[in-house]
C-alpha cells in the first residue's frame, strides 16, 4: 500500500466514526527548582477514562516557567539535566527581567527574579504530543512525560487532552 493509500483509508475512517475529545486537569505541587516530576502514569489513567483507542493526547503547561518533556525516569540523567538547564540559563545570571528597576510589565506583587527560568524554558517547551494505538500511549521503553518545574516550589496546573477514536 502506498502513502496516498493510507491518507485516503484514515480521512474515511475518521468521517465515519464518532471522534471523543476528553480534557483534564492536573494541578500539583512542586517542591524544588529544576525539579522533574513523573507524570506518565496519571496520563495514562486519563487515556483509558477517555475511551480513545486511536489518537493523540496532549500535555500541556499553563505556565512560562514549567516545562513538559518527554524523557528517561533515571536518577543521574534526572540530575545531569538539571546541572546541564544551570549551564545554559543559571540562576545567578544577569537578566534584564529581573530588574525591577527598569521592568514594567507583568509585574505582580510577589514578583521573583526568574529569567533564568523562562529562557530555560524556552529551550524545553510548553507542550508534548503522544499518539495513542490500542488505547495506549505509544512511548518507548524508557520515555516518561514530566512536569519540569524551573522557578521555584509552587503549585502548577497541566491539561491533558485525548483526542481521537
Amino acid at each position: 500500500m502506498n502513502i496516498k493509500a493510507l491518507e485516503l483509508q484514515s480521512a474515511e475512517a475518521a468521517t465515519s466514526a464518532p471522534w471523543k475529545i476528553a480534557t483534564y486537569s492536573l494541578v500539583l505541587e512542586s517542591v524544588k527548582a529544576p525539579e522533574f516530576i513523573d507524570i506518565t502514569k496519571q496520563v495514562e489513567q486519563y487515556v483509558a477514562g477517555s475511551g480513545v483507542q486511536a489518537g493523540i493526547v496532549v500535555v500541556f503547561s499553563k505556565h512560562t516557567t514549567a516545562a513538559i518533556r518527554v524523557n528517561e525516569n533515571e536518577p543521574l540523567l534526572l540530575h545531569d539535566l538539571e546541572e546541564y538547564l544551570e549551564r545554559l540559563a543559571p540562576r545567578e545570571g544577569a537578566y534584564q527581567h529581573n530588574d525591577f528597576t527598569i521592568r514594567t510589565v507583568n509585574m505582580n506583587d510577589d514578583e521573583c527574579p526568574n529569567g533564568h527560568a523562562h529562557c530555560q524554558h524556552l529551550l524545553l517547551g510548553t507542550s508534548e504530543t503522544i499518539p495513542i494505538i490500542s488505547g495506549r500511549m505509544q512511548l518507548g521503553r524508557w520515555q516518561s512525560i514530566f512536569v519540569i518545574e524551573l522557578d521555584h516550589p509552587r503549585q502548577r496546573e497541566v491539561l491533558v487532552q485525548v483526542m481521537g477514536m
